[in-house]
């Protein structure tokens, strides 16, 4: 159980670094040479930015699931 932990663990790491880069920052970013840059000014940020929120979050609960499941099954063994 622990091992599969620290997979999903590595895993969500990566992606949760890789999802953070995308977004976009001041002065634009890496989220501009995948079509983040499209942006409307009728809600102040794109539909992609809204969605690689989304994804961004729930990238980040499963990695605080991660880490708060791996302590518990490395506490109780």
């Amino acid at each position: 159980m622990a091992v599969a932990l620290e997979i999903v663990l590595v895993i969500t790491s990566l992606l949760l670094t890789v999802m953070v880069l995308l977004h976009k920052g001041k002065g634009g970013g890496l989220s501009d040479m995948f079509g983040g840059g499209m942006s409307t000014s009728l809600g102040g940020s794109s539909v992609v930015e809204k969605n690689l929120d989304r994804i961004t979050v729930a990238i980040g609960l499963v990695w605080l699931v991660a880490i708060i499941g791996l302590d518990l099954v490395l506490r109780y063994t």
